[in-house]
C-alpha cells in the first residue's frame, strides 16, 4: 500500500501516514504475541497475516451490517498485512462485552457460575493505561474525566453490544461460542462525517474469547498463549495453528447468502403498493420480483411463478398483497415461507430479514441495527415531548 511515514507503534501493530490522503490511515499487523500488559512476547512468524485477515474480514461483516468502523481495504496475503483505514482520534478506553462469566469477570463476581451464560449481556469499560493495567472505569468517571461525554458512552455500549451479537451469531453457525470480546473507538479527524464515533482499532484472535463447541478446554484464542507453560517452539506451533484456524472460519463472516422477496398483487391497483414494499425490502439489502397474478383470473400462471421462483433462488420468500386467497394458493404451492403483505411495509420488511438472517449474519446484523434505531427514534421523540409539554401538565 501506499504508506509515508510512521507515526505510531503499539505492541503488535504501526500506523503509518497516507501521502496522498491526510484523513487516512495504513495499518500494519505484526507478528508479536503478548501477554500480561508486554510483559510476555514471544514473534510467531505469519501472525500479522493472520491478524489483519481476521481483522479485515470481522469489519467487513460490520460494514456490510452498516455498523460505523474505520475499515476502509485491505488485510488480505496480497496486502503485506496492511489494511487502509480512516483516521481517527481513538479514545482511550477499552470497552468489553461478556457473554459468558470467564476471566476476570469471574474473579470479580464469585457468586456467579463460571462459564454461566449473562443475559442481558454485560458492557464494562477499562481505561487504556498499562501502567495500571487498564483499570476498570464506571461510566460516570469516564464522562467527569471528558474522556467521552454521556451520548457517546451510551453509543459506544450499544455498539459493542451489537457488534458482540453479530460476531456471536456468525460464531454459533461454525459450532463455536464468543465468550466475550474487546472493541475500541475513535472519532474520525476529516473527510465525511467528521467527528462521528467509529470502531476502530482492531477486531482479531487477540481480541475476544472463543470455546469451541461451548467448552473452556477447546479454546482457540489468546488465552492458549497466556496459559502456555514453557513457552517454547512446540507450543507456539499450537497457538499459531489455532490463530490460523480462526482465520480461516472468519473467511466466510463477510459473505451474504442470497435470498429474493417474490411480492405478489392480485390487483392492478395494488402496485403502488408492492413498490413501497420492495423500498421498504431493499433499505435491508433484499432483492424483488414482482409479478401481478391473480389466483382466479390466472391461477396457472401463479403456480408456475411460484414453481420457477423457487427452482431459480436459493431462499425465496413470498410477500402476497390483496385477497386473502392469494396468500393460501401460495401458502399451498410453494415450500418456502409466505408474509402477509397487508401489513405495513416496514413490518413486511422486518419479517423476511429475520427469515433471511437465520443463517445470514450481516442479515442478522441489519435486523439487530434497524432495531436499535427504532428505539434510539423512539426514545429521541419521547424526549421531545417531553420538553414539548405544558407547565404543571401531568403524564398519564
Amino acid at each position: 500500500m501506499d504508506k509515508g511515514i510512521e507515526i505510531a507503534r503499539g505492541k503488535t501493530k504501526v500506523l503509518y501516514e497516507v501521502p496522498s490522503s491526510p484523513d487516512q490511515l495504513v495499518v500494519a499487523q505484526g507478528d508479536a504475541i503478548t501477554a500480561g500488559d508486554g510483559a510476555r512476547r514471544d514473534e510467531i512468524p505469519g501472525k500479522g497475516r493472520l491478524a489483519a485477515q481476521t481483522t479485515s474480514r470481522v469489519f467487513r461483516l460490520l460494514n456490510l451490517c452498516g455498523l460505523p468502523t474505520h475499515f476502509l481495504n485491505g488485510g488480505e496475503d496480497d496486502d503485506d498485512n496492511e489494511m487502509l483505514v480512516r483516521r481517527c482520534s481513538m479514545i482511550p478506553l477499552e470497552v468489553v462485552v461478556r457473554g459468558v462469566a470467564a476471566g476476570s469477570f469471574a474473579r470479580r463476581h464469585t457468586g456467579l457460575q463460571r462459564g454461566a451464560i449473562l443475559v442481558p449481556r454485560v458492557t464494562e469499560f477499562f481505561l487504556k493505561d498499562d501502567a495500571n493495567h487498564d483499570p476498570l472505569i464506571a461510566p460516570e468517571e469516564i464522562a467527569a474525566r471528558g474522556i467521552a461525554s454521556p451520548n457517546e458512552i451510551g453509543a459506544m455500549s450499544e455498539i459493542a453490544r451489537l457488534t458482540f451479537e453479530i460476531l456471536a451469531h456468525a460464531w454459533r453457525h461454525r459450532d463455536v461460542l464468543l465468550v466475550d470480546m474487546k472493541v475500541e473507538f475513535g472519532r474520525l479527524i476529516g473527510g465525511e462525517n467528521q467527528g462521528q464515533l467509529v470502531i476502530a482499532d482492531v477486531i482479531d484472535n487477540d481480541s475476544w474469547r472463543i470455546w469451541r463447541h461451548g467448552r473452556e478446554d477447546q479454546m482457540l484464542d489468546k488465552q492458549i498463549y497466556r496459559n502456555l507453560d514453557p513457552v517454547d517452539a512446540e507450543a507456539l506451533a499450537r497457538v499459531k495453528a489455532a490463530y490460523e484456524q480462526v482465520a480461516d472460519y472468519v473467511g466466510n463472516f463477510p459473505a451474504m447468502r442470497p435470498g429474493v422477496a417474490a411480492i405478489f398483487v392480485d390487483d392492478a391497483r395494488m402496485v403502488d403498493r408492492a413498490n413501497e414494499v420492495a423500498a421498504a425490502l431493499h433499505t435491508f439489502g433484499i432483492p424483488t420480483a414482482r409479478h401481478l397474478a391473480s389466483v382466479t383470473v390466472t391461477p396457472g400462471y401463479v403456480l408456475q411463478i411460484v414453481s420457477q421462483i423457487e427452482a431459480g433462488f436459493a431462499r425465496p420468500i413470498f410477500v402476497a398483497i390483496g385477497d386473502q386467497t392469494l396468500r393460501a394458493t401460495l401458502d399451498g404451492s410453494a415450500s418456502s415461507p409466505v408474509i402477509d403483505g397487508n401489513d405495513e411495509p416496514h413490518r413486511i420488511a422486518l419479517a423476511c430479514a429475520k427469515l433471511l438472517a437465520i443463517d445470514d449474519s450481516a442479515m442478522f446484523g441489519r435486523v439487530m441495527l434497524a432495531q436499535s434505531n427504532a428505539r434510539s427514534e423512539m426514545l429521541r421523540v419521547d424526549a421531545l415531548l417531553q420538553q414539548q409539554l405544558p407547565p404543571g401538565a401531568v403524564i398519564a
